[in-house]
């Protein structure tokens, strides 16, 4: 006898049931609504990418660590994709000369990554992804991370379940270049810096003393303090000063729940100024959900033209997690409205009302087998589908029908042409 398969998922993956599914498309549809409200379209895109457009500019971490590459039949190098900003950059750069800008796109992909799997973090998840090309100005910062609040404000958040931290690439530069430190120890301090609250205090305080000697006290500092990283680069910094505006446009539009945070670097290579995360602020689920920031280069990758851009990616696990914590997750409730069940009768009679009523709208689902009445109510209760009507004999000849609700309990009696309504009513 052959071994048999086992009927687990690939490590790190899910399988979606119904009730599962149910849950994500909740979360699309919530998605698309606000980021259709605020003007965006939706594009997709392949998950196979060729692997040099992750090389470039995703992060050596992503690249050599993470990412699914493997050699196809034609001997060229190919990347499930870990994220989705190069594919869009690609495309937008691909096309430039027919699009009118600015543009305003979003999608919900599949991203893939061989991470280890743990609480918010999966090797493939959904995310939404939410950008904006073509403007240079604080008002498409403004509008990005207006999109991300709303989004969860759609699933029933409030401004006091969740932190925006915001920081600059620009501001982080400024502090280098006051120490002298070079373009590649920049790029190292980054990576250090990025990794600040998943270390030992110690360990980062070393990493950052090998390059920055005896001024890591003072360094540090500034990162720590507010006050001291202005008294480092002086209250007229441009890219203080540029901050600054951009959180009192946030303010003006509503969003008080910022926090500036000079050691937010965002892992991504791409990144060149605004950055900035969503952060749970339930002490259940303390920790970053999402992200995003301005990437004004990333085309430069395909051509010389160069396309201002900003966006941000919201994944559904994190999102998931945090609707969880917070209690904002819907109760499950089939996308089929009535089951019509057979009762000693030929099963036309059924058929013929499902076709009558899914005419009308109705999704209905029909139980054609020689079950007793109490086992397909039984069925139908397990499938959460709210409504049973028995056709039997006399439903038939009558043309008079019983709508049972399953949650209520209540039984209503009434002609074939009143079913929808009594349906719809619920």
């Amino acid at each position: 006898m052959s071994k048999k398969i086992d009927t687990s998922s690939y490590k790190g993956v899910r399988d979606f049931y119904p009730k599962e599914m149910h849950i994500e498309k909740y979360l699309f549809d919530g998605m698309r609504k606000v980021a259709e409200r605020y003007g965006y379209v939706e594009y997709g895109a392949s998950p196979l990418e060729p692997a040099e457009l992750y090389k470039a500019k995703s992060g050596e971490e992503i690249i050599h660590e993470q990412t699914y590459t493997f050699t196809d039949r034609g001997d060229r190098e190919v990347t499930l994709r870990p994220e989705m900003t190069p594919t869009v950059a690609r495309m937008v750069a691909g096309r430039k000369r027919d699009l009118a800008f600015p543009l305003r796109w979003y999608s919900i992909p599949n991203l893939f990554r061989y991470e280890n799997p743990q609480r918010g973090r999966l090797r493939e998840h959904f995310q939404l992804n939410v950008d904006i090309f073509g403007v240079t100005g604080l008002d498409a910062d403004v509008e990005i991370i207006s999109v991300a609040s709303d989004t969860l404000k759609q699933f029933g958040a409030t401004t006091a379940d969740y932190s925006i931290l915001i920081n600059s690439r620009k501001i982080f530069q400024d502090l280098c270049e006051h120490f002298n430190i070079s373009t590649e120890q920049q790029y190292i301090l980054s990576k250090i810096i990025d990794k600040k609250n998943k270390v030992e205090k110690d360990l980062f305080r070393e990493a950052v003393e090998k390059i920055l000697l005896s001024n890591t006290d003072i360094f540090i500092g500034a990162l720590e303090r507010t006050k001291n990283l202005i008294e480092l680069l002086g209250e007229k910094n441009p890219h203080i000063q540029n901050l600054v505006v951009l959180i009192e446009k946030l303010e003006n539009v509503g969003i008080t729940n910022v926090v500036f945070t000079p050691t937010l670097m965002r892992g991504f290579d791409y990144y060149t100024d605004i950055v900035f995360e969503i952060f749970d602020t339930n002490p259940d689920n303390r920790r970053s959900l999402f992200g995003g920031g301005r990437y004004d280069n990333l085309t430069e990758l395909f051509s010389d033209d160069k396309v201002p851009a900003v966006g941000f990616g919201m994944g559904d696990v994190t999102l998931l997690d945090f609707l969880t914590t917070h209690n904002l997750l819907p109760e499950y409730q089939s996308e089929v409205t009535v089951m019509l069940a057979s009762v000693k009768t030929d099963s036309s009679a059924v058929i013929h009302l499902a076709q009558t009523l899914r005419s009308a709208g109705v999704n209905v689902a029909t139980e054609t087998s020689d079950k007793g009445v109490g086992d397909k109510i039984k069925a139908t209760l397990k499938l959460a589908i709210p409504f049973f009507i028995a056709v039997g004999e006399n439903e038939t000849t009558s043309k008079q029908y019983k709508v049972k609700n399953l949650i209520t309990e209540q039984e209503t009696s009434v002609s074939e042409h009143e079913i929808v309504d009594v349906l719809k009513r619920g």
